[in-house]
């Protein structure tokens, strides 16, 4: 069976990412293209980053290579291939502009700016309510 965007079906999005719970920090997939992902998540009281009802920069980080991720996990899904495992390889930069509270639905856009031999640089933007919360590059690393 075959799975159309936009989805927030949790089972098939985790399928796509190596974390687990309660390490998961994406719950949608709104976009995607060779190119780009738009995902989803929903800062919740029992997440590990949640502290006094902040969701921490910590978490943030997280959510943002996890949706980096979530696109290679897409990616290899539509060629009917299993995804390989990644890890972030190095943070050129991360700004965090505000920390998102209980309840927030954070929607971040990876932008690929360029792949080769396992390593993906990226430009991720985090909103909350079309409001940029946060902004990082990095580099991810598949193995």
């Amino acid at each position: 069976m075959e799975t159309r965007l936009p989805t927030s079906d949790q089972n098939f999005v985790e399928s796509l990412i190596p974390q687990r719970s309660p390490f998961v920090m994406v719950n949608s997939i709104a976009e995607y293209s060779e190119t780009q992902l738009v995902s989803g998540f929903e800062v919740k009281e029992e997440n590990i980053f949640v502290q006094d009802g902040i969701f921490q920069a910590s978490g943030l980080v997280e959510h943002q290579a996890q949706s980096v991720a979530l696109h290679t996990g897409y990616k290899y899904y539509l060629l009917g291939k299993e995804a390989p495992t990644g890890y972030i390889g190095a943070i050129k930069t991360f700004e965090a502009i505000q920390l998102p509270k209980l309840g927030d639905q954070l929607t971040s856009e990876v932008s690929i700016i360029n792949e080769m031999m396992g390593v993906t640089l990226v430009d991720i933007v985090t909103k909350i309510n079309d409001e940029v919360i946060a902004k990082s590059q990095m580099k991810t690393v598949v193995m």
